[in-house]
């Protein structure tokens, strides 16, 4: 995510907070290069010139050029503005007093709109503990409302009952009947698309919101589209009127852009970011923590929530027992690795945390990807379990053997077992060092380029 404008913004800024002492003209300098850096980005140019301006007029003044760390004043300012122009603070789905909550989710075809609605529907259900109705109002698109209710029976939702030949706003009043008669928290309206806007797409969306009355309508928008995620965006709002944007394929997403324009073009908050296929890769989206990643920064309040949806309190205690005690095996090994793939892989782990462009730049030079992790792990679960307690027992026979059942090299089962010995190794030295063991050491040696 942003991979492309964080790196140009981190070039940039690099110069300046190498400088002890900084002149207007080096300020200038490296806002050209962000102006630039945002527009290869695709953020709308009007949102470029506004942006510009304002981190300008806070940038040169001589507080800050005067100051004992300019650049890093510089850097903050510009985080600061970028913070605001994605909308200042996060804004949360909106809640019914009296339900059902009525949520109308509106966009082009093939934007998400569908899969975007289940992941809503399994985050309230989920997280806040609603009985959620979906409905899908799509008769044109062969299959769609077969779709949703495929998504729904995914998520252990409920989807309205298929009855053939009835029109978008039939099953809309069919849905409303439903969701208050039979008790539901939440009702979510997925409306039909289509490949390009047109007045008949928008006049369809908006007898169907005059007729829901929606407490929200979401705009769902393909964030790899750029400009013209911007554009539907616009046209949305301006026909229909949104209350807020759900950006799709975040995790695809190298510039950026339409995240940075479409609060200022449509005046409504993003939302959500959609982060993956999954039903539950569905993000809140947080201003000033997107800002820090664009910056290089990283999002280390986001890797501690990760970090702390899948892993299990009981059986981090008990590996921190074995780690302390050292009877670490390759069973919390391969354990290990699956709370990383959980976490989103190396790659998601690696964009939440700061200052790591360069070390991403081995990464991909070594060719260490999630795809590594996820034969690893094959590695590891081919051997038996004595072998996993206990790695003396891997001779050359048994190596040969478990690079054939894993369908991988001997090469890479020999890698696997050093990376195992290194972390042993380490966990020896944490223990005579005592509780700062791990600070001082410098972290876990196994994943990591030499």
């Amino acid at each position: 995510m942003f991979e492309t404008l964080t790196s140009r913004l981190t070039d940039a800024f690099a110069k300046l907070t190498r400088k002890g002492v900084l002149r207007e003209e080096d300020v200038a300098e490296a806002l050209r290069e962000v102006r630039v850096a945002l527009l290869e980005a695709d953020v709308a140019l009007p949102v470029v010139k506004d942006l510009i301006a304002a981190i300008q007029q806070d940038a040169v003044g001589a507080a800050v050029v005067r100051s004992v760390t300019p650049g890093q004043m510089v850097v903050k300012i510009v985080q600061d503005h970028l913070t605001k122009a994605l909308g200042g603070t996060a804004s949360a789905l909106t809640v019914a007093t009296n339900p059902p909550t009525i949520i109308l989710m509106v966009g082009l075809q093939g934007s998400g709109k569908t899969t975007t609605s289940g992941k809503i529907g399994l985050r309230l259900s989920q997280g806040g503990r609603k009985k959620v109705l979906l409905a899908s109002l799509d008769t044109r698109r062969p299959a769609a409302q077969e779709q949703l209710e495929v998504l729904a029976r995914q998520a252990g939702l409920v989807s309205l009952t298929i009855v053939p030949g009835q029109g978008p706003e039939e099953i809309t009043k069919r849905a409303l009947a439903s969701a208050r008669l039979e008790g539901y928290d939440a009702l979510i309206l997925d409306s039909a698309g289509r490949l390009a806007i047109d007045d008949e797409l928008m006049d369809e969306a908006q007898r169907i919101k005059a007729l829901a009355k929606p407490i929200e309508t979401l705009l769902v928008a393909d964030a790899m589209t750029g400009q013209d995620a911007v554009n539907v965006g616009r046209a949305f709002n301006e026909r229909i009127g949104v209350t807020g944007i759900v950006l799709t394929r975040m995790d695809g997403d190298a510039r950026g852009g339409a995240a940075l324009s479409m609060r200022s073009v449509t005046g409504a908050p993003i939302k959500l970011i959609g982060t993956g296929e999954k039903l539950d890769a569905l993000d809140d989206f947080h201003p000033e923590r997107i800002a820090s990643r664009i910056l290089g920064q990283g999002d280390v309040v986001a890797l501690v929530e990760k970090a702390a949806a899948v892993v299990d309190e009981e059986e981090a205690k008990k590996l921190a027992a074995k780690m302390q005690a050292g009877s670490f095996d390759l069973d919390d090994m391969r354990n290990q690795l699956k709370q990383l793939r959980k976490m989103g892989g190396l790659s998601g782990v690696m964009g939440l945390l700061p200052g790591v462009q360069k070390v991403k730049a081995q990464l991909a030079n070594a060719k260490l990807d999630d795809r590594m992790i996820a034969r690893q792990e094959a590695i590891i679960g081919s051997m038996t379990v004595s072998e996993r307690k206990n790695p003396d027992l891997l001779n050359a026979s048994r190596r040969r053997r478990i690079a054939a059942g894993s369908g991988t090299r001997v090469e890479e089962v020999n890698r696997i077992i050093k990376q195992y010995r290194d972390m042993a190794t380490m966990m020896k030295k944490m223990r005579k060092m005592g509780s700062q063991g791990l600070a001082r050491s410098g972290g876990f040696p196994g994943l990591m380029p030499r």
